[in-house]
């Protein structure tokens, strides 16, 4: 069963899909986004990865997205620039992320992709959006974009491309 639906409010750009249509919803983010540090929240197996997976695909990376609970980062390559993903849920304290340089990653102006981005709020750009990622019934899922109201408008978030 085909079903991506998107209902747009003013801060936040919602979608409710089956995993099939994933490659789908990945474009439509990427084209209502006006930010490179994009913070991914949602339970442990709600497709955070997968997304992320999506996305690369999406943006004509070759790589293959793996969650880097263990590395902490995974470096995909894209054809004019890099994806930083991260997974903070093994992190337990914000030395830790500055003793592997997060803040250079941060100011990288590179994508980057954080998974349990609250192990590490203090210290994430204003300008991050956050996708929320919620497991529904029979391989569906509910996502919420949000958007960053600082930077752009609700008109030029859905018509102008950012990146």
């Amino acid at each position: 069963m085909c079903l991506v639906i998107r209902v747009r409010t003013l801060n936040n750009i919602q979608f409710k899909y089956h995993l099939e249509n994933i490659d789908s919803v990945a474009k439509q983010i990427l084209e209502h986004l006006d930010s490179k540090v994009l913070l991914f929240n949602g339970t442990m197996g709600s497709g955070k990865t997968t997304l992320i997976n999506a996305m690369l695909k999406a943006m004509n990376s070759s790589d293959v997205a793996t969650s880097p609970t263990f590395s902490i980062v995974n470096e995909y390559q894209l054809p004019d620039d890099k994806v930083y993903h991260f997974d903070f849920y093994r992190v337990e304290s914000i030395e830790e992320a500055y003793n592997f340089g997060i803040e250079d990653y941060l100011t990288s102006n590179h994508w980057i992709f954080i998974e349990w981005p609250e192990r590490i709020s203090e210290i994430l750009p204003k300008e991050s959006q956050t996708i929320t990622i919620t497991e529904l019934e029979d391989s569906q899922r509910s996502l919420k974009l949000t958007i960053n109201k600082r930077s752009l408008t609700e008109n030029n978030a859905m018509t102008v491309p950012k990146f």
